[in-house]
């Protein structure tokens, strides 16, 4: 079955940098769109990046524009997310997400969160 696995979250001062990784397995990622989406408390779950199956075309999230890179390493069935300058609304629990191939983009595929924590 597919499996999308997260790590990098952790606690980092604002103004920091961590770099997510999302590993997966049962689907090959060259083959899908992936994404990037968080969960703040007390908020809905946004959107904060993808990419098309090729990654060459990316999208952002206003908010993270230009502090956020999505990429990916096909080889190693990898996508990842640079979070730079981070700030405290940034903490969030942050899901990766596969794609659907075809037709309206839908993700039927999420991994099981990371947490990050931005301290002010």
């Amino acid at each position: 079955q597919v499996q999308l696995v997260e790590s990098g979250g952790g606690l980092v001062q604002a103004g920091g940098s961590l770099r997510l990784s999302c590993a997966a397995s049962g689907r090959t990622i060259s083959l899908y769109p992936m994404g990037w989406f968080r969960h703040a408390p007390g908020k809905e779950r946004e959107f904060v990046a993808r990419d098309n199956r090729s990654g060459l075309a990316t999208y952002y999230a206003d908010s993270v524009k230009g502090r956020v890179t999505i990429s990916r390493d096909n080889t190693k069935n990898t996508v990842y997310l640079q979070m730079n300058s981070l700030k405290s609304e940034d903490t969030a629990v942050y899901y990766c997400a596969s794609g659907t191939q075809i037709g309206c983009l839908r993700w039927p595929y999420w991994g099981q969160g990371t947490q990050v924590t931005v301290s002010s």
